[in-house]
């Protein structure tokens, strides 16, 4: 058996490489990189694999019975992107596909949810066997902001009481690996989230309590949240889109309750008091 992982060195495909040696060894996997030099301290055998170039995708292939296809992190180019990998998947034999999409996907207001269902497609009108983790949002995507947040004296966001089922990259790596490394998942769909949802409002009380001083977080019109993120540096374009997904969230988006992501890795989600310690302790 030979899993290949797409973006194995990314944040969550290096979680999902170290877990996946921890649980088969590390032969038999294969890491799916642009540079195979940057794979070098994963401990597997890294192949070119550049979404970009068609070409080099079904050589990186050949031989791979189970492919994990990460999410490019190139907003805008992922349709294109992830339907090139998925074609040539098939050219090379591949026998399932485990793709990573966003949670309620076909539903979602989320402005990342169209790349995610064009892959969806691509891979429904393949033909080859897959399953669709459909990710909730990472925790440290609101936890990354943290330290910038104790230190201005306020989180702020465009959230409302949005309830946001939040779980952090290893949970959703965790669950990848038990796929991977599993039977009866084929065509399956798996609504992923964490198992006790928060707020930002319970975010920054959670901080507040960790770091022994007042955080509260302030709600924002989404113009001035996206102009906040402007003001930090982000390009207009990303803090737009930063702003517009919190909104979603404040009407429901990333919120899901069926646990599934509890049940797959077979252990409670990690509980938000530790996703704040370990953002703390960077």
């Amino acid at each position: 058996m030979t899993i290949a992982i797409t973006g194995a060195t990314g944040q969550l495909g290096r979680l999902v490489v170290a877990k996946l040696k921890q649980k088969i060894g590390p032969a038999g996997i294969v890491a799916l990189v642009r540079d195979p030099a940057k794979a070098a301290d994963l401990g597997v055998e890294a192949r070119q694999a550049d979404y970009e170039r068609p070409e080099t995708l079904e050589k990186a292939l050949a031989g791979v019975d189970k492919l994990l296809l990460i999410s490019s992190n190139e907003i805008g180019k992922r349709a294109a992107q992830h339907a090139n990998v998925i074609a040539a998947a098939k050219a090379a034999g591949v026998g399932e596909i485990v793709y990573t999409s966003l949670l309620h996907a076909d539903t979602s207001p989320l402005s990342l949810a169209v790349e995610h269902v064009a892959t969806e497609e691509a891979l429904k009108a393949s033909g080859v066997a897959h399953v669709i983790l459909r990710n909730g949002w990472y925790t440290e995507n609101y936890a990354g902001s943290i330290p910038a947040a104790v230190q201005a004296g306020a989180f702020v966001g465009s959230a409302g009481e949005g309830r946001i089922a939040g779980a952090t990259r290893a949970d959703f790596a965790e669950a990848a690996v038990a796929v991977l490394t599993g039977e009866g998942h084929a065509g399956k769909v798996y609504e992923l989230a964490g198992d006790s949802a928060f707020t930002l409002a319970d975010l920054a009380a959670e901080v507040s309590s960790q770091t022994g001083k007042a955080i509260p977080y302030k709600d924002l019109p989404q113009a001035d949240y996206a102009g906040i993120l402007k003001g930090v540096g982000l390009p207009d374009a990303i803090a737009d889109a930063i702003a517009s997904w919190d909104v979603d969230a404040s009407k429901g988006a990333l919120f899901e309750d069926s646990h599934t992501l509890s049940k797959l890795i077979g252990r409670p989600t990690t509980p938000l008091a530790d996703a704040v310690a370990a953002a703390l302790r960077k």
